[in-house]
């Protein structure tokens, strides 16, 4: 998958860094931000990730006096987006959002050509969002505790589906296989939408969709919703119980989105860019908006974040050399 991501790499940088300068060359040393700033996005345009960096973006824009670009660069598990950022210019015009691949590739993958924890510096986390854990209706379980007595008993003659290899709904499992000990089947597809459906259909047993993908099909009776993976319950589905309250207190699953700069980026941009986004997150209709998502609003402290990102990339390579789970 990665064999052509240098050549690629190198056009996409080239394109990029061509369009940065060519707009501000002669604003070099105009204070910051004297021309627009690229949000370069690991995904394509719909979707979670999309419509949150837009919406940070628009209002962004607004509180810096500048344009925030949307340039989206998908494939290889978020690696050409990251990448393409890590070796641009540290000026603070070419930006990465990232979900929580970003705290899980260095473990996936064998080869990359940057370091994410280290070729990244962290601005501030925009969301944080749990998921449902959901069965299909034939299985006969109602809470965790009997699903895991199920799991056991059919003795790994089950399947679960995810998103895809290596994403946090295939390794959110595979934590809970190792706390809970129960065999299971991983079944990878293309997205959540075609991995919702097959759960439907029976032909997996479990899933982990976020809560807006999910809750309509619970609604409809067509999976069942066991536990929520997040600490506390969520105000979109207050009946439903965290794994911690059912019985798995060390188990937690959370996705997230972010945004990281070049390293090298001066400290005065990363934290006027850290003041202004953490402002745009605390606006009462971009809260909303991201509830709407299942969401809640972070923006944390630079510091903050990296904390939490090394925090996460240690918990998730565990559960990557537990499972064996590998991408190349």
């Amino acid at each position: 998958m990665l064999g052509t991501l240098k050549s690629r790499f190198a056009l996409s940088l080239v394109a990029l860094t061509f369009t940065c300068t060519a707009t501000g060359a002669t604003a070099a040393d105009a204070p910051y931000p004297s021309r627009p700033i690229h949000f370069v996005l690991p995904v394509p345009p719909g979707g979670g990730t999309d419509t949150i960096a837009r919406i940070v973006g628009q209002k962004l824009g607004e509180e810096l006096g500048q344009s925030v670009i949307i340039d989206n660069r998908p494939g290889a598990g978020g690696n050409i987006a990251e990448e393409l950022v890590a070796h641009a210019p540290p000026d603070g015009y070419t930006l990465v959002v990232v979900t929580a691949s970003h705290a899980t590739n260095g473990s996936l993958y064998s080869k990359l050509g940057y370091d994410p924890l280290k070729d990244l510096v962290p601005v501030t986390q925009f969301t944080s969002q749990p998921y449902l854990f959901v069965v299909n209706p034939a299985v006969p379980a109602k809470n965790v505790q009997e699903f895991v007595a199920y799991a056991k008993k059919k003795d790994g003659r089950i399947s679960y589906a995810s998103s895809g290899s290596g994403l946090l709904g295939h390794l959110g499992m595979e934590q809970f296989k190792l706390l809970a000990g129960f065999k299971a089947v991983h079944i990878p597809y293309k997205g959540a939408g075609p991995a919702l459906v097959d759960t439907i259909a029976g032909r997996t047993e479990a899933f982990f969709p976020t809560i807006v993908s999910g809750l309509p099909q619970v609604k409809a009776g067509k999976v069942r919703a066991l536990a929520i993976t997040g600490s506390k319950r969520s105000d979109l589905v207050p009946d439903v119980p965290t794994f911690a309250e059912s019985g798995y207190p060390g188990f937690e699953v959370l996705g997230w989105y972010g945004l990281l700069a070049p390293a090298g980026t001066p400290p005065a941009v990363i934290k006027k860019l850290y003041e202004a986004t953490a402002k745009v997150l605390a606006m009462p209709d971009v809260r909303k908006q991201i509830a709407a998502d299942g969401a809640e609003p972070v923006g944390n402290t630079p510091e903050q974040f990296d904390a939490y990102i090394k925090s996460e990339a240690a918990k998730w390579a565990k559960v990557v050399a537990a499972s064996g789970a590998k991408i190349d």
